[in-house]
């Protein structure tokens, strides 16, 4: 696990963004991540095992790319 990321337990569904959302504090600065995913999208709440899926999703992300502000979008299929 990657120590520099907390993620906070805030998973929910963000109609603006059409997409699960969750914040995560990352180097001292909150952040929100955004995952794009269309069968993510017809769920209408994620079991603790997608979460934990997901905040790895995130940690591989993060390994090879930077944050550019207090938002990361993940497309997945």
């Amino acid at each position: 696990m990657n120590q520099a990321i907390l993620f906070n337990d805030d998973l929910a569904f963000d109609k603006e963004q059409d997409a699960w959302c969750f914040t995560a504090l990352l180097s001292a600065q909150v952040i929100s991540i955004y995952f794009h995913s269309m069968q993510l999208k017809r769920l209408e709440e994620i079991d603790t095992c997608t979460k934990f899926d997901l905040e790895e999703i995130v940690e591989l992300w993060l390994e090879k790319n930077e944050p550019e502000g207090s938002t990361i979008h993940i497309q997945m299929r």
